[in-house]
């Protein structure tokens, strides 16, 4: 019940696929907007999408603007903004489709794009129900927890030097998502990362371990934490390990804690991946029951 599909934002074409489920109401399918984290792709997300499906839900999951099969320039671009425009505009599309419900749209964010849901869902009320998994929850606090001291003069003095040279007409400054050397610059420090990375990038052929240097530069200034409280009254399922690094554990929690119900916690053990492998089946199956709830009912 897949098929490929695509739909435009801010002028990009972004593609996916449309998961529809064997059955649904005469008023049509409700539906859950799903896309990947920083430097990922779709087909990280697929897996979730299909438990979703065979319980009823369409899912449209799809690229963000410059990854994977989607348009858009620069390549690796990790943009706070355009990523939340293309939740946005993927609702709106998804709202326009034969056997869907429009009325009963749900979002799914993971990673980074376990914040964008929460800015989007606090400011575009047509989403009904919205799952943060593993999410970025504070921008600074977490950029700043990430980088070490010693590296953050060195991280600002080439975001600086980068600036300069794509004013002048150079190309964006590359640099590696994840290393297993800790003298790299790197997006996401840490030896689990770049191991994960490793272990699921390279089995996907759109999929590159890069970013510009200017992804991290809008890292530094994404403030997602200022949008938590406003997520009420749609509800929250927030999906949190109870060891992660990458987006801290104690961050998230503090997070949660500040959001207004309706509300609901999964705390799952492991670190930022293990929602992935080892914690899938609970984390997806949170996410599964919550959706139902309030899409389904």
């Amino acid at each position: 019940m897949r098929v490929d599909t695509s739909f435009l934002s801010n002028g990009v074409a972004l593609r996916g696929w449309l998961y529809r489920p064997e059955t649904s109401a005469p008023t049509g399918a409700p539906l859950v907007v799903m896309t990947h984290g920083f430097a990922g792709v779709k087909e990280w997300v697929a897996p979730f999408a299909e438990v979703l499906s065979a319980a009823g839900l369409a899912c449209l999951v799809y690229d963000h603007p410059g990854f994977g099969t989607s348009d858009g320039a620069p390549r690796y671009e990790v943009d706070p903004n355009a990523q939340i425009a293309g939740y946005r505009d993927a609702i709106t599309f998804a709202q326009t489709l034969e056997g869907i419900d429009p009325d009963r749209i749900g979002i799914w964010g993971t990673s980074y794009a376990g914040a964008h849901v929460l800015v989007v869902a606090a400011t575009d009320r047509r989403v009904r129900a919205v799952v943060s998994q593993v999410p970025l929850t504070d921008g600074w606090s977490t950029f700043s927890r990430l980088v070490p001291p010693t590296m953050m003069s060195t991280m600002h003095e080439a975001i600086a030097a980068d600036r300069l040279a794509v004013a002048a007409g150079k190309p964006h400054q590359m640099i590696k998502a994840a290393s297993d050397d800790p003298t790299d610059m790197v997006a996401m420090p840490g030896l689990e990362v770049y191991q994960w990375l490793m272990e699921n990038g390279p089995q996907v052929a759109t999929w590159r371990n890069e970013v510009t240097l200017s992804s991290v530069d809008k890292f530094q200034s994404y403030a997602p934490e200022a949008f938590v409280r406003r997520v009420s009254p749609t509800p929250l399922l927030m999906i949190v390990a109870d060891h992660d690094t990458l987006t801290p554990t104690d961050i998230a929690l503090t997070s949660y804690h500040e959001a207004l119900e309706p509300k609901q916690l999964e705390l799952v053990p492991g670190g930022h991946f293990s929602v992935y492998g080892e914690q899938f089946d609970r984390a997806v199956g949170a996410a599964r029951a919550f959706l139902c709830a309030h899409l389904i009912g």
